[in-house]
């Protein structure tokens, strides 16, 4: 590693646990982790105790042992499932614990397995986990996710060059477009956060009926539930801690109306999702709901994913990322989702957030949907921005203004 590794990996530690999770005095903190996390993981750990967290508990996770279940496990054994971490995890959320999740996985590690049975297991899963996820999604505690290398998803990145050299090579990238190495990342961070809520403010002031993307491939009108809110780079949890749910962060989003979304659209960059890579794929829409998936191949795989439940197969989120954010301007697939979202515009299948309309987190699944807000067990992002991109905003007379011109933003803050 670089003599300055030590230096920027102990500022990456300090910003996760000071300016993006916001762990407060007082708070305890849970780390999910891979086992190849465990170094980020303690390091933030004692940025945590340092800041005054009282316990960090951690849970780790194994790739490889996934794997060995899913090569291995009885076919018909796919319901089980630790439902004592369930409950763990949900006395910690009621609790009023900060989440940090280190996200670090091979894209390839479930390449070539039983694909029907990774959906079930993964599906039993969801179902186990879903008050879990739905308190996260109503932001219940302040929660956050990065990333951190490992060697096998490091090289499918840089497959050009040894382990050892795709390693230094990703946490370089992540500094980056973490802003990491910026002469001083807090003001930075600082900086964005201004941008971002400006532009997040205009957009909540106009109210627009529905957005229409065009370009490419792409021609879709999606339709906006009365009193949507955007959210963008900081959010609130229910305690009143103000925190940046992800690192790297470049978007803005809010939830559409899960049945005014119509016509075609377009992905511009590789899907992981089971084991593969989903590429050039194109989704139609008739009120609302995916009706049509066309892929070159592992067009079966979305098509099993959108059938995960009734509502898979609605859009729960779309979100506004400009082709100058750092993600994109790395010019690099990350073959995470975490990042690679920061890349583009996107649109998610599944689950939307409920702080995406105004009082959602205090509304009832049914009051939710309703209003026309999705519910899932999936949330599936897919990225369709590029410099062929544009957006118009509609307004409930239908007039329409610009939101995005080849990709960048068209408006003011």
């Amino acid at each position: 590693m670089p003599a300055d590794f030590e230096t920027r990996f102990e500022k990456y530690a300090e910003l996760a646990v000071k300016t993006w999770l916001n762990v407060q005095p007082g708070q305890r903190l849970l780390i999910q982790s891979p086992l190849e996390g465990a170094p980020l993981a303690r390091a933030i750990a004692k940025r945590a105790y340092q800041n005054g967290s009282p316990f960090v508990h951690f849970l780790w996770m194994d790739s490889e042992a996934m794997r060995i279940r899913f090569q291995y496990a009885p076919r018909d054994s796919w319901q089980e499932f630790p439902d004592e971490w369930v409950a763990s995890a949900n006395a910690m959320v009621e609790r009023g614990d900060a989440l940090l999740a280190i996200m670090a996985q091979d894209p390839d590690l479930l390449r070539g397995l039983d694909v029907d049975f990774i959906a079930k297991a993964q599906k039993n899963s969801a179902e186990k986990m879903r008050a879990l996820s739905d308190a996260v999604r109503r932001n219940a505690t302040n929660w956050l996710g990065i990333g951190m290398p490992m060697p096998a998803w490091a090289q499918r990145v840089f497959p050009d060059v040894s382990a050892e050299q795709a390693v230094e090579k990703l946490w370089d990238a992540i500094f980056k477009v973490c802003r990491v190495d910026a002469p001083d990342p807090i003001a930075a961070w600082n900086a964005h956060i201004v941008d971002l809520s400006a532009r997040r403010a205009v957009l909540n002031a106009k109210q627009y009926a529905a957005l229409h993307y065009f370009g490419g491939e792409t021609d879709l009108t999606v339709g906006l539930p009365d009193e949507h809110v955007w959210v963008g780079v900081t959010d609130t949890s229910q305690r009143g801690v103000v925190f940046i749910p992800n690192a790297p962060t470049d978007e803005i989003f809010t939830a559409p109306h899960r049945e005014r979304v119509n016509g075609i659209v377009t992905s511009t960059k590789p899907l992981p999702v089971h084991g593969v890579v989903i590429e050039k794929f194109s989704v139609r829409f008739e009120a609302g709901r995916a009706v049509e998936i066309r892929a070159p191949q592992n067009q079966d795989i979305l098509e099993q994913l959108i059938a995960t439940d009734e509502n898979a197969a609605y859009l729960g989120e779309i979100a506004l990322v400009p082709q100058s954010s750092p993600v994109a301007k790395s010019g690099l697939l990350f073959y995470n989702a975490l990042f690679d979202e920061n890349a583009a515009c996107h649109l998610a299948l599944g689950a939307a957030y409920p702080q995406n309309i105004r009082d959602g987190t205090n509304m009832s699944e049914q009051e939710l949907t309703a209003r026309g807000v999705n519910s899932s067990l999936i949330h599936l992002d897919f990225m369709i921005g590029s410099n062929l991109l544009n957006i118009d905003g509609i307004r409930a007379d239908g007039a329409r203004e610009p939101i995005l011109r080849a990709g960048e933003w068209a408006f003011e803050a």
